[in-house]
C-alpha cells in the first residue's frame, strides 16, 4: 500500500518531535495538549451534530474475570454479615435486604481492553509532553504531570469516523498494513465530512470486525495510522484520536521510532489516544444514517496519577 508514495523518512520522523511540538503553545503549565482545541463552540458545535438521538458504544465488552482480577461478596441477607450487631438496629432488624459487590483489579494498557492514553503515558529521551522530566512518574504516587485527571471535566467533542477498510472495499486492512493522509482525505470525500479543528477523529481499519469474527489476534503486527499521518492530524488541529487497533501501523518502517504516533502525539503534540476502540456498531450506524459525524463523549476515571483510564467512548448521532 505504500507503493507511488513518498514517505517520511526516518529523519522527518524523528524531526516530528520538533517540528509538529506542541510544547508551549498553551503555556508552560498546561497539560491538556490538544485537548485544548475543544472550546465551548467546538463542543457547542458538536451538540448540533445529533440529529437522530441515537447513542451507540464505541468500546470493547470487559471479560471478567479473564481480563481483570476480580473478588464478589455476596450477602444473600445484610443482617447476618459480621459486623450487623454493631451497626444501628435498623441495619440489623431489616431482613429482607442483601446485597452483592466487586473489587476489580485491570491493566488496561495493551491491545485489547478500550483505553484512553493521557500525555504522561509515554517519554522520549527522558521527558513527557510541555517538556516535563520522566521523574515526575513515581512508582509509588504515580505522575504529578500529565495525568489523566487532566481531563476530569470529559472529553466531549464532534467525533468523525473515517472507514478506510471501507474505502479500499476490503472486510478489513491486513496487519502491517498503514493509513495514509491520502486515505483520510479519500474517505473525507467519500463519505461528505470534513475534519475540523477540534474533532476527534475515529480510524477504522476492520480490526474489530475481524475480532468479532476470530477473537483477539496475538503478537505485535497491526494495521493502523502510519507515520505520515501525524502532519495531517497537526495541520487539521485534531484533539483526540482514536483507532479499532492500538494505532501505530505495525511494524512501523521506522527502526529508531517503534511506535511513531505514540511517541510524537503523545510526547510532542500532546495528542490524547483512544486505544483499541470497537467501530463496528460505529460504522454501521453511521453508514446507515448517512451521517459520520456524531458527538462524542469520552469520561475517564479520576484515577490520581495515572496514564490512562479505561473508557466506554459514546457516539451519539
Amino acid at each position: 500500500m505504500t507503493a507511488g508514495r513518498t514517505l517520511p523518512t526516518q529523519d522527518d520522523v524523528l524531526g516530528y518531535f520538533d517540528t509538529l511540538s506542541n510544547w508551549g503553545r498553551w503555556g508552560d503549565d498546561d497539560e491538556l495538549g490538544t485537548l485544548n482545541h475543544i472550546t465551548d463552540d467546538v463542543r457547542l458545535a458538536a451538540a448540533r451534530a445529533v440529529r437522530h438521538g441515537r447513542s451507540v458504544s464505541c468500546a470493547w465488552e470487559v471479560a471478567v474475570p479473564q481480563e481483570m482480577e476480580r473478588a464478589t461478596t455476596t450477602c444473600p441477607c445484610a443482617a447476618d454479615m459480621p459486623g450487623a450487631e454493631n451497626m444501628p438496629s435498623a441495619f440489623h432488624a431489616d431482613r429482607r435486604w442483601g446485597f452483592s459487590s466487586e473489587r476489580l483489579g485491570i491493566a488496561f494498557h495493551g491491545n485489547t481492553v478500550t483505553h484512553v492514553d493521557s500525555p504522561c503515558h509515554l517519554f522520549w529521551d527522558g521527558k513527557m509532553y510541555n517538556g516535563r522530566s520522566h521523574s515526575l512518574v513515581d512508582a509509588a504516587t504515580g505522575s504529578t504531570w500529565g495525568a489523566v485527571t487532566a481531563a476530569a471535566n470529559g472529553i466531549v467533542t464532534r467525533g468523525v469516523l473515517l472507514d478506510i477498510a471501507r474505502v479500499r472495499d476490503v472486510p478489513w486492512l491486513e496487519p502491517g498494513q498503514g493509513v495514509f493522509p491520502e486515505d483520510l482525505e479519500e474517505a473525507e470525500r467519500r463519505q461528505g465530512v470534513r475534519v475540523r479543528p477540534g474533532d476527534a477523529v475515529l480510524l477504522r481499519t476492520g480490526y474489530g470486525r475481524a475480532r468479532h469474527e476470530a477473537g483477539a489476534a496475538v503478537g505485535f503486527t497491526q494495521a493502523g495510522w502510519h507515520a505520515s499521518c501525524l502532519a495531517w492530524l497537526h495541520e487539521r488541529g485534531v484533539a483526540l484520536i482514536g483507532a479499532d487497533t492500538p494505532q501505530d501501523v505495525q511494524p512501523s518502517g521506522y527502526d529508531a521510532v517503534l511506535m511513531p504516533v505514540h511517541a510524537v502525539g503523545l510526547v510532542a503534540m500532546g495528542l490524547w489516544l483512544l486505544d483499541n476502540c470497537d467501530l463496528e456498531l460505529c460504522a454501521t450506524t453511521a453508514a446507515e444514517l448517512g451521517q459520520w459525524d456524531f458527538q462524542l463523549a469520552v469520561a475517564p476515571v479520576r484515577f490520581a496519577g495515572t496514564s490512562g483510564s479505561p473508557v466506554n467512548p459514546i457516539a451519539t448521532f
